[in-house]
């Protein structure tokens, strides 16, 4: 688990320093058995959402970590990236709102950056 944490602060870090819009930590941890964390940002335009994404992998791949899936990056309207322990969402802002996943993943716990 303190390799998940150490890569959930290095996303976060990195959707941040990009501008990365309402920035969620979800502890899935309890609720299933896909990975420890989710992190989900929203960008202003697909850009921004690029730009979010390519910062999160350089980031976590000088640090170490294989990004194992990379989904979506051609629309920009929605980029799954799965590094195992950690799976980001980057999200234009409608398609955000759409789908919603804080709702979905209600079960799992919130997560405040500077608790974790």
């Amino acid at each position: 688990m303190e390799k998940a944490k150490e890569m959930a602060h290095i996303a976060y870090n990195a959707l941040n320093e990009k501008k990365g819009e309402d920035i969620k930590i979800i502890d899935i941890s309890q609720v299933s058995v896909l990975a420890d964390y989710f992190i989900i940002a929203n960008g202003s335009n697909d850009n921004q959402v690029r730009a979010l994404v390519d910062n999160v992998e350089d980031c976590l791949h000088k640090a170490g970590y294989q990004l194992r899936q990379r989904e979506g990056y051609g629309t920009g309207n929605w980029v799954l990236l799965d590094f195992g322990d950690v799976i980001v969402h980057i999200f234009d802002k409608e398609n955000r709102l759409f789908y919603d996943l804080e709702r979905i993943w209600r079960d799992g716990k919130d997560v405040n950056i500077e608790t974790l």
